[in-house]
């Protein structure tokens, strides 16, 4: 059983590390001159991310609720 509170945890973190990234990426995008049109496909992209990130560190405080950050 802790075998698998363990994947459960390193998977929820690293859910969490691929929504940071997505998000960090989506926004070093929207600050390069790109038109209306990307900025309006970014702001999208941008609330997708932000979304799947609270969404990950809900998941990961119910799997590991010791955890800080």
């Amino acid at each position: 059983m802790i075998e698998i509170h363990s994947i459960e945890t390193a998977n929820a973190r690293l859910r969490v590390r691929r929504a940071e990234n997505s998000l960090k990426r989506a926004n070093d995008l929207l600050d390069e001159e790109g038109g209306v049109a990307l900025n309006l496909a970014l702001c999208g992209r941008i609330r997708a991310a932000q979304r799947r990130l609270i969404e990950a560190r809900a998941r990961l405080m119910t799997i590991d609720p010791t955890r800080t950050n």
